[in-house]
């Protein structure tokens, strides 16, 4: 059943998907506004997909404080890639350059206002980053960055991408971590994914303006909050 489901979902999710990112340049010409708007029905798309073929469901814990914010979130599956974007309330999410170079997607979500990393980029390309965050956190919205900089199976650790403390200072904003057990079920690098609850648990506010040192270890450990 497992294989099934799984099957199902592929072959719902990733032509739907297809179709999203050519009806975006539809809607490209009528502004930002509506092709955000556009990107968030995608994620509801992604939502429906996975409750009702996958038998997965998401459950929050903890409260999101109002207004932007820099989310630092635990990164184990796609799930959260898009999850997030519906329970934080549509951030502007730092996605590896390698996503962002993907030909027509890469292209709208550019648009929509997804910010590249380069991971083993240049000072220029972190300058870049940071322009591109500052100018989403001037516009009211929040940012979403996985620090960890990839996808970690459940138990792993890693310490915190240096592009976070950067980001942290440059912005002024407090941090939210979020940990979250998606791994469990929706194993990276497997087709399988298995019916359950992951659980999104939103940590306290970090202030802004702490020691690089302590809002690095803060921050790390509230993402692994849920690490067994």
């Amino acid at each position: 059943m497992t294989a099934l489901r799984s099957a199902l979902f592929a072959l719902f999710f990733y032509p739907g998907t297809a179709v999203a990112v050519l009806t975006a340049f539809l809607v490209a010409p009528f502004g930002d506004a509506p092709l955000r708007r556009h990107a968030l029905r995608w994620a509801c798309f992604h939502r429906w997909c996975a409750r009702l073929l996958l038998g997965i469901r998401a459950r929050v814990e903890g409260t999101i404080p109002p207004g932007p914010h820099l989310f630092a979130a635990k990164h184990q599956s796609m799930f959260e890639t898009l999850e997030l974007l519906l329970v934080v309330g549509d951030p502007a999410t730092v996605l590896k350059r390698e996503l962002a170079d993907i030909p027509l997607f890469g292209r709208i979500a550019k648009r929509e206002g997804v910010i590249p990393v380069d991971r083993a980029g240049s000072a220029k390309a972190l300058r870049r980053m940071m322009r591109a965050a500052a100018a989403a956190r001037d516009s009211g919205r929040s940012i979403l960055i996985f620090p960890e900089g990839t996808r970690v199976a459940p138990g792993d650790q890693p310490p915190l991408q240096p592009g976070f403390a950067g980001l942290y200072k440059a912005l002024g904003l407090p941090v939210v971590p979020i940990a979250l057990d998606s791994g469990l079920i929706w194993p990276r690098n497997s087709f399988l994914k298995r019916p359950g609850i992951i659980t999104i648990r939103f940590g306290e506010p970090l202030p802004a303006g702490l020691p690089r040192a302590e809002i690095e270890a803060r921050t790390h450990a509230a993402m692994n909050a849920l690490e067994r």
